[in-house]
Parts: structure tokens; sequence; C-alpha cells
């Protein structure tokens, strides 16, 4: 699952990015729970789309602020800059799966839909179909066989059909919260194909049918940001993670991001982050 650019993604309680090059990230639940005390607080992400698969024991789920506890066998699902956090019981076991916001956008375009919302999805008697998928996954994600990067994508095409028609069969919000987040579902894969345009808010409303107003209104509904600031947070993840990951300089970067100026694209990256674009090179983040 590489992209041309490498991404830098950070996980809960991280400061460095994850370790491959790859567009997602898969791990046991107990690998970082057990870190934390089994809890982990309530945080976002502006750029993971997560699974949570709850394969054995007890989890207390907070997604928005709202808790709810899972007993059974089932995947909860966080989108990009939703406020979620869990606890769970010391006999935990599943896994966590990040996928990185280029392979969302990839995932989305070949279902031709958003992938689901923030939502909870009991197995039900698929349990040993997805058991084996997880299982897959890991082994995988922490191997290094010939064509890794094709069985992955396999994989993770699988987990996302199911989802998704998980999604179709068993709505969990009402008709008018599903049509928002569809929506906002829209405009994240707009930008995620139009921020190096530096498009205006007011473009990407007039493609999604509806005014700047009412697209920058459902943003801080649902993602706790206005529409600039997600066209914003895309742009700073492919800045950091050409800093990171390539030999370009700061004015190729610039020229890459779609800045006119290298000095602008250099106080936006301030702006946003606290440090120079050369600083941020230098810390290794």
């Amino acid at each position: 699952m590489k992209n041309p650019g490498v991404p830098v993604f950070k996980l809960y309680g991280e400061s460095q990015a994850w370790p491959t090059p790859d567009l997602l990230h898969c791990e046991s639940i107990p690998k970082r729970s057990s870190l934390y005390h089994w809890e982990i607080k309530p945080h976002r992400h502006a750029d993971l789309y997560q699974l949570l698969y709850v394969q054995r024991g007890q989890a207390v789920v907070e997604v928005e602020g709202r808790r709810s506890e899972i007993g059974e066998p089932s995947i909860q699902v966080t989108p990009p800059l939703c406020v979620h956090g869990f606890q769970f019981s010391e006999d935990i076991e599943g896994y966590v799966l990040s996928l990185g916001a280029p392979l969302v956008a990839q995932l989305e375009a070949q279902l031709g839909a958003p992938l689901a919302a923030a939502g909870c999805y009991p197995l039900g008697e698929d349990r040993g179909y997805i058991d084996t998928l997880f299982a897959a996954l890991l082994k995988e994600y922490e191997g290094s066989a010939p064509s890794r990067d094709l069985m992955l994508g396999s994989l993770v095409n699988v987990l996302t059909v199911w989802i998704s028609r998980c999604r179709q069969q068993n709505r969990t919000s009402n008709g008018s919260d599903e049509r928002k987040r569809e929506y906002l579902g829209g405009f994240i894969k707009l930008v995620e194909q139009h921020y190096r345009e530096h498009l205006t808010v007011e473009t990407f409303a007039h493609r999604l049918g509806m005014s700047a107003v009412h697209l920058n209104n459902l943003c801080r509904q649902l993602a706790g940001q206005s529409a600039l600031q997600i066209i914003h947070q895309r742009l700073l993840l492919e800045a950091r993670r050409n800093l990171v990951y390539t030999n370009m300089t700061v004015t190729q970067v610039s020229d890459q991001l779609g800045f006119a100026d290298p000095a602008y694209f250099s106080r936006f990256f301030r702006r946003l982050t606290g440090q120079s674009p050369n600083g941020f090179r230098r810390g290794g983040e």
C-alpha cells in the first residue's frame, strides 16, 4: 500500500510517524492500549480512518461525546476528525486498522460511495470470516512476502466492502444525519482530488450543490473544523510527508503543493505547526 509520497501519520500516544511507508497500519488492541492502562483518551486524527475490531472482551467506546459498550464481536468505525476514545477490559483481544486519507480516497472511488460513517457493526454469523480476514491482514502487514502490497490491498478491499454492505443494511443514524455525513464524505473526497489547486470553499460548495455557509456549518458540526481548516490540514499533511521522506527543497515542496510563493508557503506552514519547514525537517518528526 505505498504511495509516491510517504505518509506522516501519527497514532495515539506517538510523537513519531509510523515506521513503514504503507498507507495503512495494523496492530493488536493490547499492543497499544496496555501501554496506557487499557484506556485511550478522547482524541481525533485529521487524516486517519480507523477500524477497531473487538474480538473478545469488553470495550467502552466514546464517539463525539456519546458512550456505548461493546460486549460482542463488533467493528467500530471512526472516520477522520471524529473525536473518539476507548476503555478496554484487560482480557481484550482484537485489532486496530488505520487507513490513511489517500488510501481512503482510493477505496471510496472503487466503492462509488463514501466509506461508512461512525458506527458499530456486530459480526453475527460473519465472525469466523472477519477473524480470518484480520489475522491475514496482520500477518501480511508484519511480513515481507512477495506481492505484499497487492495482498494488503486485496484484504482491505474485502473488509471495506463488508462494512459498506453492513452500512446499507443497518444504518445507525437517521436519514438526515446520514445525508450530512455523505456530503462531508463527498467534500473530503473532493479535497483529496484538488487540494493542490487551492480552490475556494465556495468552489467546493458549488460542486457539492450547497452554499459555502452550509458546507462550513456541516464541517463544524460533524468534523469540529471549518471547511478551510480541513483543506489546510490536507495540504499540511502532504507538506510534512515531502519534508520528511523526500530530498525536495522547500521551494520544490511549495511548487508541488501549488503555492505561488515559497515565502507564503513557509508562513502557512509555521502558522499551522509553529515551526518553519526547515525546522520541522531538522526535527525529524
